[in-house]
């Protein structure tokens, strides 16, 4: 028996040269948020405002014949309950576009209230708006539709032997094939071929979807808890037919996301629907089960990965394939495969991806769609032949690790991973693991270890900025992005001062407003980069600016000076031990200060802006193989006798490029792995296989990891930069739930000797 040893274990970190950029700055929303200051999207006053409360259906397919709403309007404080009998007419959302991502905002095809059909169990099938949130929510209780039910289709389990092929995308790969991976693992002397499951999983933020709509005419200004303002803006713009100009979204806190406020959901365009029947203002805060009802969540998916290698452990066939869920009403079919193509070097590889569509709500994008639950199928098998070799599971990843990309041959335009793995597994002890499963103890508990290789695709989109200097010194940056508690303001603020030579503390960044120049939205792990890219050009082009203002002084030490020999520092330009302050530079030429802009707001530039993404986005996918990556460790103990799965150490080792704030990346990379816990251990949304109902739509029954399910959680990162992102960054919002799960299986057969291929890891599934 070998007794367990735990090494001590410090949190250390690098950081990127700058004098801001790398270090671990406070947020600059820190304070407001602590204090209670800031205010989110259902908390914004507004005198004389109704709140509005859903009423969701009670069948998953059929078609509305009649609602009783009686009993609902006598309860006092209603003012008024809008069904699709009454409701003004909207348009039905646009046909997604692949070379238009705006077009992608709604969440699903419904038209909702303009119709009498139903497409899930929990469709919203009428609006109440009250005086007071009790009322609302009271009078939407007595609403009582009755139904013509249609025959409907919502066992994913039951329907997956008739998936059919994901049709393929300029933005979703759907597969590949190099070779004859089935022949190649027929022929293989080792292999394994396996099946797993992951269930559907729900968002969960802390703050619940919230809005609050006001019209003034044909204006309208709304408060939303949103991951795109402008997604918002447009997708509102097209549904009520007015000019998207006489449209401001504002959402500068936004209490979590994680991909669930990506699209606009229900509750957005029936609130704004609300406020333009009642001539009020009107709020609207989703319930945690209303968020369940309406908002999709993660597919479910059965994936079967069969690897066939050699006996020194090359592989030679590697096949990962899945079936996935989409709703007839629209969503969003999730990569599951697409890390596959990428992380090992076999020689001959087939990945497919095939989807069912039900009659249920949209499946959306949720942390690291695809690679979150890929990851695990594939890093269990891996760690599975890892045994059938005989060898090390870290030994089997190295022999295998591409020089290239193996479906392609593109070149990685940044790929540390081995030195992620080897510093990991020194600083975690791995060479203590025994590799025998079930034999390390302490106690009544059986001690295990666990890796898995953590994988997500980096890119950027675009995004428009505004850089103002004025004469006190002080720098604004605008830009329209979100901030969901990730760090975003602080970041672009050390980018711009590092950038322009001032104080961080002399920057202002104003984000979160259409009423700002056009932003990315908050997702795929790539607002930092996207943005940080036209605002190191919009300094650049505002430094240019300040020189050719100085140079028209006699007085400025300057007047020589080219704008490719300048540095910035001390508040303003210098060149050769000669400069002067931008304060001062503006106070001579007697100007307040001066502007630089990068991108346009008109509609010709927003189409020319769009086909520029469209282009630089596709030929940097044909060069390049762009992503963060990393290596996740765990331990885990599992109680012998009940089954009950502790992990009680934890240790990411992440290459995602250069770290803009040491303290923010490091929050966000410990979030991910806590939501990757919650995924192996115990999140799942059960859905009844009749009705297509979720029965769990609480917190209650849905159970999210709490902080005695949360080990001490060590984060390091390489702080490499790569070569063709800004400032070398990758993003790391995402890549920390990738691998999480699998490292927790891997870990648990280690202690237990038992594999589990079926998420959630429960007692059940042990015992």
């Amino acid at each position: 028996m070998t007794q367990v040893q735990n090494p001590p274990v410090t949190t250390t970190t690098t950081t990127a040269a700058g004098k801001y950029v790398g270090q671990a700055v406070d947020r600059v929303d820190g304070a407001v948020k602590t204090t209670g200051e800031a205010r989110f999207a259902a908390e914004v006053p507004y005198a004389n405002v109704a709140h509005a409360a859903l009423v969701h259906s009670t069948v998953s397919r059929g078609r509305i014949t009649a609602v009783d709403t009686t009993a609902a309007a006598a309860v006092e404080g209603v003012i008024s309950v809008i069904t699709h009998e009454n409701a003004v007419r909207m348009r039905p959302p646009s046909k997604v576009s692949p070379i238009d991502i705006d077009s992608m905002a709604s969440g699903t095809t419904v038209n909702y209230l303009n119709t009498d059909q139903v497409s899930w169990n929990g469709q919203p099938i009428a609006v109440v708006v009250a005086e007071t949130p009790h009322a609302a929510h009271e009078a939407a209780g007595l609403v009582r539709a009755t139904y013509e039910v249609q025959p409907s289709t919502v066992d994913f389990k039951a329907e997956a032997p008739n998936a059919e092929p994901q049709p393929s995308s300029l933005i979703l790969p759907s597969g590949g094939s190099k070779g004859d991976a089935e022949a190649a693992l027929a022929a293989a002397p080792v292999s394994v071929d396996l099946r797993f499951t992951t269930p559907m999983h729900h968002h969960n933020a802390i703050e619940p979807h919230a809005t609050t709509a006001v019209w003034d005419g044909d204006r309208l200004t709304v408060h939303e808890a949103s991951q795109s303002v402008v997604w918002v803006r447009k997708h509102l713009a097209h549904k009520f037919s007015v000019p998207a100009e006489g449209i401001r979204v504002i959402a500068p806190f936004v209490g979590g996301g994680f991909g669930g406020k990506a699209n606009v959901w229900a509750g957005t365009i029936l609130t704004v629907l609300a406020a333009r029947m009642t001539g009020r203002p009107v709020r609207m805060l989703l319930t945690r089960e209303g968020v369940y009802r309406t908002v999709g969540g993660r597919t479910p998916t059965i994936q079967r990965v069969a690897l066939g290698a050699r006996s020194d452990g090359h592989l030679t066939s590697l096949i990962h394939t899945s079936v996935s869920q989409l709703g007839r009403v629209g969503g969003m079919a999730e990569p599951v495969t697409s890390q596959s193509s990428h992380l090992y070097a076999a020689d001959n590889l087939l990945l497919k991806q095939e989807i069912v569509k039900l009659d249920q709500i949209a499946n959306t994008s949720m942390r690291a769609p695809g690679e979150a639950i890929g990851t695990y199928a594939i890093e269990v098998a891996i760690d599975e032949l890892a045994a059938e070799l005989g060898m090390d599971p870290i030994e089997l990843r190295m022999v295998n690790e591409p020089e290239t990309d193996p479906l392609h041959g593109r070149k990685f335009s940044h790929r540390m991973l081995r030195e992620a793995y080897a510093r990991g597994a020194e600083r975690f002890g791995w060479a203590n693991r025994s590799p025998e499963p079930g034999v390390t103890r302490d106690g009544r508990w059986l001690v295990g270890m666990g890796v898995a290789t953590a994988y997500h695709p980096s890119f950027q989109l675009r995004a428009n900025v505004t850089v103002r200097v004025s004469v006190d010194g002080g720098v604004l940056v605008r830009c329209g992005f979100q901030e969901m508690g990730m760090g975003g303001a602080t970041a672009q603020a050390q980018i711009a001062a590092d950038a322009l030579g001032v104080p961080f503390e002399s920057v202002r960044v104003e984000y979160g407003d259409t009423a700002l120049p056009l932003a990315p939205m908050a997702g795929g792990s790539a607002q930092t980069a996207s943005v940080a890219t036209s605002l190191l050009a919009a300094c650049e082009k505002l430094k240019k600016s300040m020189l050719e203002l100085a140079k028209k002084s006699s007085e400025s030490p300057l007047r020589g000076a080219r704008a490719a020999d300048l540095s910035a520092r001390d508040g303003g330009l210098f060149h050769g031990g000669r400069g002067e302050t931008y304060a001062s530079i503006l106070a001579r030429a007697g100007i307040p200060s001066v502007d630089a802009a990068i991108g346009s707001e008109t509609r010709l530039g927003d189409l020319v802006g769009n086909m520029r993404f469209m282009s630089k986005f596709l030929m940097d996918r044909r060069r390049w193989v762009k992503a963060a990556c990393g290596a996740q460790f765990c331990e885990v103990r599992v109680d012998a006798d009940t089954g009950e799965v502790r992990v009680s150490r934890w240790l990411g080792v992440f290459d995602v490029g250069t770290v803009i704030n040491a303290k923010t990346a490091t929050s966000q990379l410990k979030g991910g792995i806590v939501m990757g816990i919650g995924a192996a251990l115990s999140e799942e949304s059960l859905v009844d296989p009749r009705h297509g109902r979720v029965m769990n739509p609480s917190l209650a029954e849905y159970h999210l990891p709490v902080h005695a399910d949360v080990p001490r959680i060590d984060v390091e990162y390489l702080d490499v930069p790569d070569p063709t992102m800004p400032l070398g960054l990758l993003g790391i919002g995402e890549v920390g739930i990738t691998g999480v799960a699998g490292a927790i299986a891997n870990a648990v057969h280690n202690a237990t000797g038992k594999r589990v291929r079926d998420l959630p890891i429960t007692l059940d599934k042990l015992l």
